[in-house]
C-alpha cells in the first residue's frame, strides 16, 4: 500500500509532521520536499524498532514504528534518522505515549534527510497500524515470516542482541502477544508493555505447577479472562529436573493464545521460534557462566591466605575481564544468602542463588541492576553474591548498587508462592567495596548482616550494615550506665593508658577508622598517614585489646564504646 492510503484511514487518526511541500532543508531525497511524491511512497513491511541503532534490521520500504524509547534529548535522533534514511525506509511513524509528543529534534532530524514523518497519538495502538497495513499487504503469510526468523537466527547468537525483534515479527503475523518471561514473572523479552505484575507472577506460577506434574508441553493456562499457552524454552544441557533449584533459571515463552487449535505451518513456526530463543538462551548461560567463575574464584581467594593486594592481580587471569572489562578490583557488594525450612533442613544453594538474581534485577532500586552486574556462587549452604556498583564521578563517594528494602519486597515477591509457613530466608549485604584490601572485611560484614536476618522473626529479611549499626546503638539506652562504662573501659582501656604513657594517638586512631567505614586509603588520608604507618597502628590496636578488627563484630563493639566514652 501506499502512505498516502494510511494517512487517508480515519480511524487510525495519524498525523505527517514532515513530508509536505516545504519541509524540505535542502538535504534528503526522494522527494522530501514533493508532497504528492513523499505521499506516494510504497509501504512493504511495519516493523516495530526501537533500538538506538536499528539499520541491521531493515532492507528498504518499511514503515518504521518506535515509541521512541532510545530518545532522551537533543541529538539523540541524527543517528537513528540517519540508519532509516540509509535503509531506504518509506517513513518513520513515532508513537507520542512515551513522551506525550514528538520531539522537535526527531522533526528536524527527519527533515534534514526528507524522511517522511507520521505521529501516532496515544489512544491508537502500533498494533492498529500494523494489522491495517498487513491486511493490505498480498502475499504476506507465515512462511514468509519463517524464512526472516531463520535470517535472524544470526543476529541472536551475538550475547549483545535481544530475542525482541524476532518476537516482534511473530507478533505481527499471528496476530497474538508473545513473550520471554523467568519462572518469577520477569519480562526477559517480547511484548510492551509489560503485563501486569499479578499477572506474570499467576502465569510463572502455572508454569511451574506444570511442568512439575509432568503435564507435557505448551501448557494451556487461563489467567482471568484470557487462555495463555506456555512452552519452555530450553538451556544448555537440556531441561532441568522437575523441582530442582535449577528449574528457577528456566525461561518460558508466554503466547496470548490457544496453540493447541494452530494449523500446522504456525506451529512450525513456533517450535522455530523456540530452537531460536533456546539459542539465545544458551548465550545468555554462558556468559552467567563467565561470571559465576568469577565469583567463585574470589571466594575462593579470600577464603585463602593470599594478600589482599595480590587478588586482582590473580582475578585479571579469569572471567574479571568480562565483568569490569579493566584490569584493576571492580569496586562491589557482597550479597549472602541462607535460608532454612520448616524441618530444619537448608534451602538448596543453587535455588536461592537464582532467585536472589532475580530479585536484584527489578529496576526499583536506586542504581538499575542489570545481567552482567551480577557474579553469584554458592559456599555450603550459602548463596553469594558480588554485585558491581557504578564507578562514581571523581571526587563523589562511592554509592551502593543494592537497596535492601527493594530487595527484601522483590526477593519475598519471588518466594510467596514457594515458602512454606515456617521457612525462613536471610540476606546480608555488605558496604560498597573500594579496594581489594576491603574485601575479607566486607564479606564478613555481610554475614554479620544474614546472621541479622534469619534471627529477625521474618519469613524474608535483608540487613545492611546500616541496620546493623542503628540496631546495636539503638539498643545502648537500655543498657544499665554502669555496665555500659565497664564494657568500655575494658575494650578502651588498655590503648587510653599506651596513648597516657607512651603519648600516642591509637584511640583516635581508631575513631578515624571506624568513622572511615573501615577504609584504609580514607583513614590514612584523614590522618596524613603513610597506609603502611597506619597498618602498624592497627596491628598495635589489635595487640593490646585481643580484639581481630577484620571483624564486623568487633567494630561495632568499638563503636558502641566509642559512642558509650562520648557520653560518659
Amino acid at each position: 500500500m501506499r502512505l498516502r492510503e494510511l494517512l487517508d484511514a480515519d480511524e487510525l487518526g495519524l498525523v505527517l509532521l514532515v513530508g509536505r511541500d516545504g519541509d524540505d532543508d535542502g538535504g534528503g531525497s526522494d522527494g522530501g520536499g514533493d508532497g504528492d511524491g513523499v505521499l506516494d511512497r510504497v509501504v512493504r513491511a511495519v516493523p516495530t524498532l526501537d533500538l538506538a541503532d536499528p539499520g541491521r534490521f531493515l532492507h528498504g520500504g518499511e514503515l518504521v514504528l518506535s515509541e521512541l524509547a532510545w530518545w532522551r534529548g537533543d541529538g539523540d535522533a541524527e543517528p537513528f534518522v540517519t540508519a532509516l534514511a540509509r535503509a531506504g525506509v518509506t517513513a518513520l511513524a513515532a508513537g507520542e505515549a512515551a513522551h506525550g509528543f514528538v520531539p522537535d529534534d526527531l522533526v528536524r532530524a527527519c527533515r534534514r534527510h526528507g524522511l517522511p514523518l507520521v505521529a501516532v497519538r496515544p489512544e491508537t495502538p502500533f498494533t492498529a497500524v500494523t494489522e491495517h497495513v498487513l491486511r493490505r499487504l498480498p502475499g504476506r503469510h507465515v512462511a514468509d515470516l519463517a524464512a526472516l526468523v531463520e535470517r535472524h537466527r544470526r543476529l541472536l547468537t551475538d550475547r549483545t542482541s535481544a530475542p525482541d525483534s524476532v518476537l516482534e515479527l511473530v507478533r505481527q503475523t499471528l496476530g497474538v502477544a508473545v513473550r520471554v518471561l523467568s519462572v518469577t514473572g520477569r519480562q526477559i523479552a517480547g511484548c510492551r508493555p509489560v503485563p501486569h505484575a499479578r499477572t506474570a507472577a499467576a502465569l510463572a506460577a502455572r508454569y511451574l505447577a506444570a511442568r512439575r506434574s509432568g503435564e507435557p508441553s505448551p501448557h494451556r493456562v487461563t489467567v482471568g479472562n484470557r487462555i495463555y499457552s506456555l512452552v519452555e524454552v530450553g538451556g544448555p544441557g537440556g531441561p532441568a529436573a522437575p523441582g530442582g533449584a535449577a528449574e528457577f533459571g528456566d525461561w518460558l515463552l508466554v503466547v496470548e493464545a490457544d496453540t493447541s487449535l494452530w494449523p500446522a505451518r504456525e506451529t512450525e513456526l513456533l517450535d522455530r521460534t523456540v530452537e531460536l530463543l533456546a539459542d539465545a538462551r544458551s548465550v545468555h548461560e554462558r556468559a552467567k557462566a563467565a561470571l559465576h567463575d568469577l565469583a567463585r574464584r574470589l571466594l575462593d581467594l579470600l577464603h585463602s591466605r593470599v594478600p589482599a593486594e595480590e587478588i586482582p592481580v590473580r582475578l585479571s587471569a579469569t572471567a574479571q575481564a568480562l565483568v569490569s572489562r579493566v584490569s584493576h578490583w571492580p569496586p562491589c557488594q557482597f550479597v549472602v544468602a541462607e535460608g532454612i525450612r520448616q524441618g530444619g533442613g537448608p534451602v538448596p544453594a543453587a535455588a536461592l542463588r537464582v532467585l536472589l538474581e532475580e530479585a536484584l534485577l527489578r529496576p526499583d532500586g536506586p542504581v538499575r541492576v542489570s545481567p552482567q552486574d551480577i557474579a553469584a556462587t554458592t559456599d555450603g549452604d550459602r548463596a553469594v553474591l558480588l554485585v558491581l556498583v557504578p564507578v562514581p564521578a571523581p571526587g563523589a563517594p562511592l554509592g551502593p548498587a543494592v537497596d535492601c528494602a527493594a530487595l527484601q519486597r522483590g526477593l519475598g515477591a519471588a518466594l510467596a508462592r514457594w515458602l512454606g509457613p515456617e521457612d525462613r530466608i536471610g540476606v546480608g549485604v555488605s558496604a560498597p567495596v573500594e579496594t581489594p584490601a576491603s574485601a575479607r572485611r566486607a564479606l564478613d560484614e555481610a554475614r554479620t548482616g544474614l546472621r541479622a536476618a534469619l534471627n529477625a522473626g521474618q519469613p524474608v529479611a535483608v540487613r545492611g550494615p546500616d541496620d546493623l549499626t542503628a540496631h546495636v546503638l539503638s539498643l545502648l539506652p537500655l543498657v544499665p550506665a554502669e555496665t555500659l562504662h565497664g564494657f568500655a573501659a575494658r575494650l578502651l582501656g588498655p590503648l587510653r593508658d599506651h596513648d597516657s604513657r607512651h603519648r600516642t594517638e591509637l584511640l583516635h586512631t581508631l575513631r578515624t577508622f571506624l568513622e572511615c567505614d573501615a577504609s584504609w586509603t580514607r583513614c590514612a588520608a584523614e590522618l596524613r598517614l603513610h597506609v603502611n604507618s597506619l597498618r602498624r597502628r592497627m596491628a598495635r590496636i589489635e595487640q593490646l585489646t585481643g580484639r581481630d578488627l577484620a571483624s564486623l563484630e568487633t567494630r561495632l563493639d568499638f563503636l558502641a564504646a566509642l559512642r558509650i566514652a562520648r557520653t560518659a
